[in-house]
């Protein structure tokens, strides 16, 4: 099998354990190093540093402290790095909201959160966060929020004037253990869920991720996945900063965009999915000598999508990943220099400080080696679910502090994680993980509808589409079309059923409840109907 040389040296670990310090910690090693590129500008490590001095002080100025949750919603830009890295270093804690937000999922992030100050770009897409936080506002809502500023508007600029952090009083910092991130994922119940992650631990399970890679200064990192996903906010960017490496952002995923980044910069490693990768590769102006400096970088999926990343895209290094929020992003990950095989075929030993372990679902008892059982996982992860999701941390985390994945796998003999599968409902669209509660809670509000029921079912392209079967009202009048202009102005674009089906009954328990197994049955069965 191939055996690739390892581009990265192994280097030492930083030895900050705060954000801030650790951007500080490079600066001043390699001031005029560029940090990231945007939009046709580059900013330096000391540039950066310089930047986010003046907006910590600025908030301070404001009247935040340490413990103070900021809001962030914004698009992947040089003042998300901003506003991260200044919250992280008042020791406040930052709550990025994803850009795909309805109006209603934004009212609930704000009220779980407890947001105190937002910074929001006025617009993405269709959503125009002026009119919809100002109506939120005047219905007497989201009652923490006292202050918004537009980073796309003039009252953001006078906050790079600010005094200078270093004014700020001793002791008045964070310290290792603060909260850095409320990050929401999705979950079981119709809500997403809110997990709160540690300074000291993105740094240091950030810098193990960029190591599996074998990052290096030298490396300009793609980075089109969202900042505000635990891919992005815990995993890229503590990976790239962590070895003084340059991100190169793309506002939002596009893939003629992507290619033109990836060749005029020479990109060497990206964060990808499957979805983002067949993408790339299916795109008119896609050529492998564009794609020629990919080296490493991180995927997820089967066996078919990492050798596709590595042979068609490139990437010849790529690693294969698992994880979820609650580990801060990934907790396994495959060395770079391991034969390609070896990497497709599993998801890599768990990083440095993680155990793993595989316990019959039922029994909760201890499985051998090569035997398919509930995974779960201890060492870096969250200290517990906050918000209204704190009611989950009982029933996902074990006496002995491991946390309940929900997913299947097996541990081979030599340490390394196989995933099998999930044992929760979840669907995971494109990589993003969507609850069917959630779906099935917004067709319901439809008149229209009288019951509706949610699975997903496999695709070549996203992984798992969204297959909704609803019953309709006796009398009422609706199409698919109709039912998704409906769940689009309740839910994100990618929460949207792909396909919707009208049936006269869904399987359900003697008690009402619907049979999830049976549906998933059905979802396929709809999904193989559809294929010629």
């Amino acid at each position: 099998p191939e055996t690739l040389p390892n581009h990265g040296t192994a280097m030492q670990a930083p030895y900050s354990r705060t954000a801030y310090d650790l951007l500080c910690e490079f600066a001043a090693k390699q001031p005029d190093h560029p940090l990231a590129f945007h939009a046709g500008e580059t900013v330096t490590y000391g540039a950066m540093a310089a930047r986010v001095a003046a907006v910590a002080g600025a908030m301070r100025a404001d009247g935040l402290t340490r413990g103070d949750i900021i809001g962030l919603l914004s698009n992947n830009r040089f003042e998300w790095l901003e506003v991260y890295f200044a919250a992280a270093a008042i020791g406040a804690t930052l709550a990025p909201f994803s850009t795909w937000s309805t109006l209603a999922e934004l009212e609930f992030l704000l009220d779980d959160s407890e947001v105190n100050t937002l910074f929001s770009i006025k617009s993405y897409g269709e959503n125009d966060y002026v009119a919809g936080i100002a109506a939120l506002q005047a219905a007497g809502r989201a009652t923490a929020l006292r202050r918004v500023v537009w980073i796309d508007g003039e009252d953001y600029a006078g906050f790079r004037h600010a005094d200078p952090l270093a004014r700020a009083a001793p002791g008045a910092g964070p310290s290792a253990t603060d909260i850095l991130v409320l990050l929401y994922t999705s979950g079981s119940s119709s809500r997403p869920k809110c997990v709160p992650l540690a300074q000291f631990a993105a740094i240091e399970n950030g810098f193990n991720i960029g190591e599996r890679q074998g990052l290096a200064p030298q490396d300009r990192v793609l980075v089109s996945i969202p900042l505000f996903w635990s891919y992005g906010a815990v995993n890229a960017l503590m990976a790239v900063v962590s070895h003084g490496a340059t991100m190169i952002l793309q506002s939002r995923f596009e893939p003629g965009g992507a290619l033109d980044l990836i060749e005029a910069h020479g990109v060497t490693a990206l964060y990808t999915l499957p979805a983002m990768t067949n993408a790339l590769l299916a795109h008119p102006a896609f050529k492998p000598e564009r794609t020629r400096t990919l080296r490493t970088g991180v995927t997820i999926g089967a066996p078919q999508d990492v050798m596709r990343a590595a042979r068609e895209l490139g990437a010849k290094a790529i690693c294969n990943i698992y994880g979820q929020t609650e580990s801060y992003g990934n907790c396994c990950v495959t060395p770079h220099d391991w034969p390609l095989e070896r990497r497709a075929a599993c998801q890599g030993p768990p990083l440095p400080g993680v155990n793993l372990r595989i316990v019959d679902p039922a029994s909760g008892a201890g499985l051998p080696p090569d035997t398919v059982g509930e995974i779960q996982v201890r060492g870096y992860l969250t200290p517990g679910y906050a918000g209204a999701s704190a009611a989950a941390n009982a029933q996902s985390f074990t006496e002995d502090g491991f946390f309940r994945t929900g997913d299947l796998g097996a541990l081979r003999p030599d340490g390394a994680l196989v995933y099998a599968g999930r044992s929760s409902e979840m669907i995971k669209r494109s990589g993003i993980n969507v609850s069917p509660a959630e779906v099935e809670e917004a067709l319901q509000q439809s008149d229209a509808v009288g019951l509706a029921g949610v699975a997903g079912a496999p695709d070549a392209d996203k992984g798992e589409i969204i297959v909704a079967f609803v019953i309709p009202r006796p009398g009422a009048a609706t199409d698919a079309a109709a039912l998704r202009q409906h769940c689009r102005a309740l839910l994100s674009s990618y929460k949207l059923p792909d396909k919707i089906v009208f049936r006269d009954d869904l399987p359900l328990t003697p008690t009402g409840k619907l049979m999830r197994r049976e549906l998933a049955a059905l979802a396929r069965t709809a999904a193989e109907g559809d294929r010629p």
